[in-house]
This record gives C-alpha cells, structure tokens and sequence, in this order.
C-alpha cells in the first residue's frame, strides 16, 4: 500500500503535550527529505500550532508573541555579535 503524506512512519503526539511538538517536527523532516516546500511551510505551522497547545496547557501566562519576543532579543543577539553561533 502506497503512503499519504508522509513516506516515514512517525509516532502521533497528544495536543497540548511536547509529542506533539516532536510530531510535527519529525514531520518536517519528512516533508523536507520529499523535497517538498509547500509542505515544509505546513508543517512549521503545525509546529506553531502544537507549540500553542502546549503553551496553552503547560504554561498558560506565556504566550507566541512573548516567545517571539525572546526569539526577537536572541536575533539581536546574533546581530549584534553578543551571541555567538556556529
């Protein structure tokens, strides 16, 4: 039998759990290894949506704009030379 999506077999995670989060990451790898773009911007939103779930139910007083936030100071970091990255 021919494969849907995706060509590896990939464990499902729960909502709201990092599972889900490895999930869809592991999705991304496959969709990237298919040589598939369209597919690989899916699942980085798959991503960010099972990043929400878990913001939602791990640590529900953070949100994505505060973790952009962050990730914003860590690329001024990178810029600006104070954090180094190989």
């Amino acid at each position: 039998m021919e494969k849907g999506y995706h060509l590896t077999d990939i464990k499902r995670g729960t909502y709201g759990d990092l599972s889900k989060i490895y999930e869809e990451t592991e999705e991304l790898k496959d969709a990237d290894a298919q040589d598939n773009p369209l597919m690989v911007l899916l699942e980085l939103s798959d991503i960010i949506g099972a990043i929400r779930g878990f913001l939602e139910l791990k640590h529900p007083e953070i949100s994505l704009t505060d973790l952009i936030t962050m990730s914003d100071a860590t690329h001024r970091a990178i810029i600006t030379g104070d954090r180094k990255v190989t």
